[in-house]
């Protein structure tokens, strides 16, 4: 797995988005997949006419 280098402002944010004991790459895979459900939902009302 890549390793990436956050600034401590970055750090901060997750920690106010963690629940508990939830890891890092739990919060970052529940961001993902909150992205490209978001992302789904744009391009697909975009194809409606």
């Amino acid at each position: 797995m890549p390793e990436v280098e956050l600034s401590e402002q970055t750090v901060a944010r997750l920690d106010s988005l963690r629940e508990e004991d939830e890891s890092y790459d739990e919060l970052v895979e529940e961001l993902i997949n909150i992205y490209e459900a978001e992302e789904l939902t744009l391009f697909h009302s975009g194809d409606e006419v």
